[in-house]
């Protein structure tokens, strides 16, 4: 195979996204280059450009294609833009949005979670994201504010804590319900008279919870 041709796999997760309605230019040819084998386990390589979450370490997931290509596409980033992400986890979408904005800030609280998409990252070149071992839903006050919120675990009832650290003019998408079930996407916008609220799509993510993992 000649280094210009994609396999089969790479050509229908683009055409997937395509189908599914993903629109946005600069969002495609991000997901297409960006490698998302580089960021599942070996033993899964074979279908990482599957339209499918799959399992990483400490009992988390990197999210299907579609909706790290949805959330993202929904937050309109500029290349100016400082986001704020909760929940590294492989560090796959951080890579994602570090080729869209400016700076990001992703907060893990698994310590080998942080440490290999790190590792991952630096290796990318995504050099404009900072790792950050910490609890995301307890953030220290002198962090913020942001453009972009994005929170890559379900949580119960948005933060209050991450709603306030968005800049007017700013976006947070998080995935809202029951930590067992289906959740909402929600998107916020902060604009001058205040918030604005609006429910996209049911998804499934794994739940959000306080605190800096003791082991792992």
């Amino acid at each position: 195979m000649t280094p210009n041709q994609h396999p089969p796999e790479k050509m229908m997760f683009q055409l997937t996204l395509r189908r599914r309605g993903i629109s946005d230019q600069a969002v495609l040819r991000t997901m297409e280059e960006v490698p998302r084998d580089e960021f599942v386990d070996e033993a899964d390589r074979e279908g990482a450009y599957r339209d499918s979450a799959l399992p990483i370490a400490c009992g988390q997931t990197i999210s299907q294609p579609f909706v790290v290509a949805y959330m993202t596409e929904q937050l309109q980033l500029q290349k100016q833009h400082r986001v704020l992400e909760i929940g590294a986890g492989s560090g796959y979408q951080a890579a994602v949005l570090s080729r869209l904005a400016g700076q990001v800030l992703t907060v893990e609280r698994y310590r080998r979670l942080a440490d290999t998409a790190r590792a991952r990252l630096e290796k990318l070149g995504c050099h404009n994201v900072e790792v950050m071992l910490g609890d995301g839903l307890n953030l220290p006050p002198n962090i913020g504010p942001f453009d972009r919120i994005i929170v890559t675990a379900a949580v119960e009832q948005l933060p209050e804590n991450l709603v306030e650290r968005l800049e007017v003019g700013g976006i947070l998408i998080a995935p809202v319900g029951p930590h067992q079930g289906v959740q909402t996407l929600i998107r916020l916008t902060r604009t001058e008279a205040g918030i604005e609220r609006r429910e996209l799509v049911e998804v499934r993510f794994v739940p959000a919870l306080p605190g800096v993992a003791r082991e792992l």
